[in-house]
């Protein structure tokens, strides 16, 4: 039998979320208030959301 063929590994996305200026890092975006530090708001059109625990705000 072949062996199948495995699909390569996604890379983590994390550094996307903060930015560096002055030798401090800033976040980009706002974190959940449930759920606490280390879980980001998704931007929308028109609300952030939580993709943890769904927790909205409208802009």
């Amino acid at each position: 039998m072949a062996k199948k063929q495995r699909k390569p590994k996604k890379t983590s996305k994390v550094s996307n979320n903060y930015t560096v200026s002055g030798g401090k890092l800033e976040t980009k975006n706002k974190t959940c208030p449930k759920c606490g530090a280390g879980v980001f708001m998704a931007k929308h059109k028109d609300r952030l959301t939580c993709g943890r625990c769904h927790y909205m705000e409208k802009i």
